[in-house]
């Protein structure tokens, strides 16, 4: 009885084996995986704005990193993204209306230290 189990073992791990290996029929041992990429990486020709980063998912791995601290920190960088942006526009505003209400001319210079006293 013993040796039936140990005969019936080693047919396992041969057929196992072969099956892993790729003997016989097919086209040899199992193809490479390709690892795994974001499907859609953030834009190198121009800024990312808060759409690039909603969209943005990472790819999951055997001993990855928790979904939630990146999805949390994705998050901010969208928040602080939009801010940002927002506060930008406001001063290009801010400017635009300086320019034209100077004649088109913004002085640059920098106060006098005895005008600030």
């Amino acid at each position: 009885m013993f040796l039936f189990l140990v005969v019936a073992l080693a047919v396992v791990v041969a057929a196992v084996t072969l099956a892993v290996v790729g003997g016989g029929e097919g086209d040899g041992p199992l193809p490479e995986a390709a690892p795994e990429r974001l499907q859609d990486p953030l834009p190198p020709d121009r800024p990312v704005n808060r759409a690039d980063i909603d969209s943005l998912r990472f790819p999951l791995a055997a001993r990855g990193y928790r979904m939630a601290d990146v999805d949390d920190a994705l998050s901010r960088l969208g928040a602080e993204l939009a801010e940002r942006d927002a506060r930008i526009a406001d001063l290009e505003s801010a400017l635009a209306g300086a320019q034209m209400g100077s004649g088109g001319r913004v002085p640059m210079e920098k106060p006098d230290q005895e005008d600030q006293q």
